[in-house]
């Protein structure tokens, strides 16, 4: 695809800073000053901060991802992914969902790929793992918690109960504090239903450093362990885990080095690294594979390449220490996409009246939901606990959905699952469509060999 007579803008990534950086220039650019463009596998994007209530059951999966083309009229949006980007000739190589490849030239890029889960080599990990970044893997761990529940409820084996009613995630910073949060309150509340005592769960919190959620001050790290505490949670700090095959997760170091727990379920939250994408580009580097951008959210070095977001260095201007970076969270993807918007505007009509400014943003605080009316929030110097915390979650991140269509459907789902009981559907035939219809082809092909033989 050669490059268009006026400016083309390609924005990599339909994610937090992509969708948002999207909106802005189509709000701002007038018709004709640039060809926008996006490229993403995927047709939506996917607002991360309610997976855990989506995990819950408490909002509908699909109410939680934003249709790239509706949102962004404007754009020519290209389902495939960026194989290759080399912005020494500014082209990039887009590979479309059936195979197809083709170049894409352009004039200005925003990297916006966003990242992915990081691993580590424990073994029986890639086995019985599960994350928590993307949709399906919330809908999944819905379907699977309830069909332990049922499996528990089931048997007659006390060591196959024991398994399934044990639940390990390992990583307590945000991501998995709110899975764990969301997840174990769903299951305790519905238990009973399946004929099972609440006490019988077994939920672990595994952590590698000396306290959960580090995003907050040590006092709402604190109060958050004891809401979990209460709930019959174990927090394990200062422990990792060592194996996990067949299901024996056997943790390391600290004081629960060695010891070995049986179960079926294990939910992996252990940090992100920059998407892999970023190796197949020219772009400059950090040694934890982030693009480094200048306070302006360029790329360094590399006129007419923009990025941020959770796959950048981005050097945080409200940090008193020399070198601190932006954390990658929603909150700055959200901010920098206005900031790298603008600039870019700025930057495609020359206008000297309104040069490019620097990203600065002082960290507003963080909120985090524990499951129904429990909370825990930070706003500046402000802390809350409990239903306001609880409110204040819920009230921004419905602020922050970038669809009035999304938001009536997730506030409805919201007035709903709080008059009803909670939906116990375990929906796990979801993830294999064909087995129904391949189990019924062998079942039929069996009598006819019988009866040639």
């Amino acid at each position: 695809m050669t490059r268009a007579a006026t400016p083309r803008v390609l924005i990599v990534g339909g994610g937090h800073l992509g969708l948002y950086t999207a909106r802005h220039l189509q709000q701002h650019l007038r018709p004709g000053e640039a060809e926008l463009v996006l490229a993403d596998p995927k047709s939506h994007m996917t607002y991360q901060p309610l997976l855990p209530e989506v995990a819950a059951g408490n909002v509908e999966p699909r109410h939680v991802t934003i249709p790239l083309r509706r949102v962004l009229p404007r754009f020519h949006v290209f389902n495939g992914e960026i194989v290759a980007l080399a912005h020494g000739s500014r082209t990039a190589r887009l590979r479309l969902i059936d195979g197809e490849e083709y170049d894409l030239a352009y004039d200005h890029v925003v990297v916006a790929p966003g990242s992915v889960v990081r691993t580590l080599p424990v073994p029986g990990l890639p086995e019985l793992a599960v994350g928590f970044k993307t949709l399906a893997e919330a809908v999944y761990l819905r379907n699977h918690v309830l069909m332990q529940l049922g499996l528990a409820a089931s048997t007659f084996d006390p060591r196959v109960r024991r398994r399934a009613l044990t639940f390990v995630l390992a990583g307590g910073g945000y991501a998995g504090v709110e899975a764990l949060g969301e997840l174990s309150d769903m299951s305790m509340d519905v238990a009973p239903v399946f004929g099972l005592r609440r006490q019988d769960l077994r939920w672990i919190l595994v952590e590698a450093t000396d306290r959960i959620m580090p995003e907050v001050s040590p006092e709402l790290s604190e109060y958050t362990a004891d809401v979990l505490r209460r709930r019959g949670v174990e927090i394990r700090l200062n422990t990792t885990i060592s194996s996990c095959v067949g299901g024996r997760i056997r943790f390391g170091a600290g004081l629960y080095a060695d010891d070995v727990v049986e179960a079926n379920t294990l939910v992996w939250t252990a940090g992100v690294r920059p998407n892999p994408m970023l190796d197949k580009t020219d772009l400059p580097r950090d040694d934890k594979g982030r693009v480094v951008a200048d306070a302006y959210l360029r790329v360094r070095a590399m006129p007419g390449a923009w990025t941020g977001g959770d796959c950048a260095a981005v050097p945080d201007l409200a940090c008193p220490e020399p070198g601190a970076l932006c954390t990658p969270t929603a909150q700055h993807a959200v901010r920098q996409a206005r900031r790298l918007a603008d600039n870019l505007t700025s930057e495609l009509r020359g206008d000297g009246r309104h040069p490019p400014q620097p990203y600065l943003h002082r960290h507003a605080g963080s909120v985090a939901g524990l499951g129904r009316f429990q909370g825990v929030a930070q706003v500046y110097e402000i802390r809350l606990r409990g239903v306001p915390a609880w409110l204040l979650h819920r009230g921004y991140h419905w602020a922050l959905l970038p669809s009035r269509v999304r938001k009536m459907r997730v506030l409805t789902d919201w007035v709903l699952e709080s008059l009803f009981p909670r939906d116990i559907s375990a929906l796990g035939e979801l993830e294999q469509p064909r087995r129904a219809l391949q189990a019924a082809a062998r079942a039929q092909q069996q009598p006819l060999a019988a009866g040639r033989a």
